[in-house]
Formats: C-alpha cells, sequence, structure tokens
C-alpha cells in the first residue's frame, strides 16, 4: 500500500476503534466532575445536543491521538499523533463538520499557529490552567448560533516527553494545551 494511504487508512480505523472504547479524557476516563463549566437550560435542547456532539468529538480525537502515540510513535522521526489528528482536524473544518484547534497552554508553543487567537481562547487557557476540564461559551453569529468549546489535554504518556522534552516536570493531569471547538447549534 502507498505511505500516503497508510495514515488515512489508520486514522479510520482508529476513529472507528475509538467509538467502541470507553470514553477518555487522553488516557484517563471522564469523571463525572469533568461535565462543561455552564449546563445547558432545559429550555435548550440544541444546546444540549451541541455540547454532547462536542464531548463525543473530544473523545474520539483524544482517544485517536492516545492510540497513534501508543502503537506508531516510536522515535522522535516517526509521524508525531498531534500532526496526525491536525489534519484530521483540517479535512473536518475541509467538508464543513466543525473547526477544532490544538492549541498550547504552557507558554511556549512548538510553533505560532498553536497559540491562543481570539477571547475565548485566552480565556479558556486561564479555566483549564485553574484546573477545570472545560470552558464554553455561546455565541451568535449572522447565521445562527455557535458552541464554543475547550478541553484540557494533559500529559498522560512519557512517549509525550519524546518530542516535548519540556513536558517532563509538568505535575501529571496539568492543562499543556487545549482542544477548542467551534461548532454550530443546530435548531431543534
Amino acid at each position: 500500500m502507498p505511505k500516503r494511504f497508510a495514515i488515512p487508512l489508520v486514522l479510520i480505523a482508529l476513529t472507528a476503534t475509538s467509538l467502541l472504547a470507553k470514553p477518555i479524557l487522553f488516557g484517563q476516563e471522564r469523571k463525572p466532575q469533568d461535565k462543561p463549566v455552564q449546563q445547558a437550560p432545559k429550555a435548550d435542547p440544541a444546546l444540549a445536543a451541541a455540547r454532547q456532539q462536542v464531548l463525543m468529538l473530544d473523545d474520539l480525537y483524544k482517544t485517536a491521538v492516545v492510540l497513534i502515540t501508543e502503537h506508531y510513535v516510536n522515535k522522535e522521526t516517526d509521524l508525531a499523533a498531534a500532526t496526525a489528528a491536525k489534519a484530521l482536524f483540517s479535512a473536518m473544518k475541509e467538508k464543513g463538520h466543525h473547526d477544532v484547534r490544538l492549541i498550547d497552554a504552557t507558554g511556549s508553543p512548538y510553533n505560532d499557529e498553536n497559540l491562543a487567537k481570539d477571547k475565548f481562547e485566552e480565556k479558556a487557557l486561564e479555566e483549564l490552567k485553574k484546573g477545570k476540564a472545560t470552558y464554553e461559551q455561546v455565541e451568535t453569529r449572522d447565521d445562527g448560533r455557535y458552541l464554543r468549546f475547550a478541553t484540557a489535554v494533559p500529559v498522560v504518556m512519557d512517549k509525550c516527553v519524546m518530542c516535548h522534552e519540556s513536558y517532563k516536570d509538568v505535575k501529571k493531569g496539568e492543562a499543556i494545551g487545549a482542544l477548542t471547538y467551534t461548532l454550530k447549534i443546530q435548531p431543534k
């Protein structure tokens, strides 16, 4: 099989596998206290559905990154799981599904595209660094309402230090980054 098709097939297989796996928060089970910061009012089923979709996407992406790292990253020259995930994020955005970004919480990003780009991402990092598992906000735009949602990305594997030596002194569970989602809230 040509190498250019190997990674997409691996991502598809891992994504399907992740749907069958227990929900995890980058290698850790999601706990009841990891519920979103703001709970949806009962009168807003569309927001509740969007929030549920974002949590499912978060579990899927994080499970895929952990599985790729665990099974395919063995040396520094291997394709980093975050690089594969970013390609997947880009494909989802290009197809009009949602937008998701990996952003840095350490102050020393791997590259500048991982810096917070707006007030929402800056506030999300502030809250996640305080120990919150998620942060959210609803924005109204010309074409409808959008759920902005952020989840913490902690270091959960020793292999992370292979490419990010600065993570070796990070306390377990501390946010080194975040995934930020922008998802249109579909009217119910």
